[in-house]
């Protein structure tokens, strides 16, 4: 009889961009969400959570649990930006200092565990002027990942360029079907309404994930076989999975592990 080969599974790091939403958020959702669509026969075991950055990712020993779980040849995904640029306590990071620094103990952790890090720039948050011009404020975030991705030779897929692309051509108007803007009334979860610029609606996550899935496919960092749906022009706003309140609380409870002083 032949050897069995384990699934490979990508793990998913990173912060709400990223994050699988509960039922009670939609249609509000993270391109990790819907990266399932597109790789079907690979477990994604998505460990991001909304608010954290590389800091408090690594300090509250989210990493910890997620390298415990990781194996030789898995994939992990690394993208955090959004909440590093944040001033608060705990959570804000110096792009050239210590996110550099996280990011590559990040990288470094994960090869020793003997599988793959590839970092993903995050998505650019949807901010336009009087004008109609697209402000980007990530500012030094995507060039710093990108330095850590030269010097430490990691793949990266840069979320952040093709983004900026996007929303500069859907312009001020588009982009509102991209992100979380509802009308009062639209949606039972949002009664009054939605005005959002950092969070994704589930089509947005979609094409998110979309450009995400093509780029491991096409730099070989998964068997092409391993692919669905990738010219598969529209899905139903419910074809990513919901997490029930109760799963996710309990997700966030135990994939935290004591972080060693």
């Amino acid at each position: 009889m032949g050897v069995v080969q384990r699934t490979r599974t990508v793990f998913l790091a990173g912060d709400s961009s990223v994050t699988r939403r509960q039922r009670s958020f939609a249609p509000m959702a993270g391109w990790g969400q819907a990266l399932p669509l597109f790789i079907p026969s690979v477990e994604v075991v998505n460990c991001a959570r909304a608010g954290a950055s590389s800091r408090s990712f690594m300090e509250r020993g989210r990493m910890t649990w997620l390298l415990r779980e990781a194996r030789p040849d898995d994939l992990v995904l690394l993208s955090f930006g959004l909440i590093d640029m944040k001033p608060d306590e705990g959570r804000h990071t110096e792009p050239f200092r210590d996110y550099q620094g996280r990011l590559s103990q990040c990288v470094d952790a994960v090869r020793d565990r003997g599988a793959h890090p590839v970092l993903v720039t995050s998505h650019e948050r949807r901010v336009f002027d009087a004008q109609g011009n697209l402000r980007p404020l990530l500012g030094m975030y995507p060039l710093a990942m990108r330095e850590v991705a030269a010097d430490k030779s990691v793949p990266l897929i840069d979320l952040n360029e093709w983004s900026v692309r996007w929303w500069r051509e859907a312009g001020p108007d588009g982009t509102q079907q991209i992100f979380l803007y509802l009308a009062p009334g639209e949606h039972p979860n949002y009664p009054e309404g939605a005005a959002d610029n950092t969070h994704l609606r589930v089509g947005g996550a979609i094409e998110c994930a979309r450009f995400i899935a093509r780029e491991l496919r096409d730099r070989s960092m998964l068997e092409a076989d391993y692919f669905e749906n990738l010219e598969r022009p529209c899905f139903s706003p419910d074809s990513v999975e919901w997490l029930d309140d109760d799963v996710f609380g309990e997700l966030v409870r135990t994939r935290t592990l004591e972080v060693a002083e």
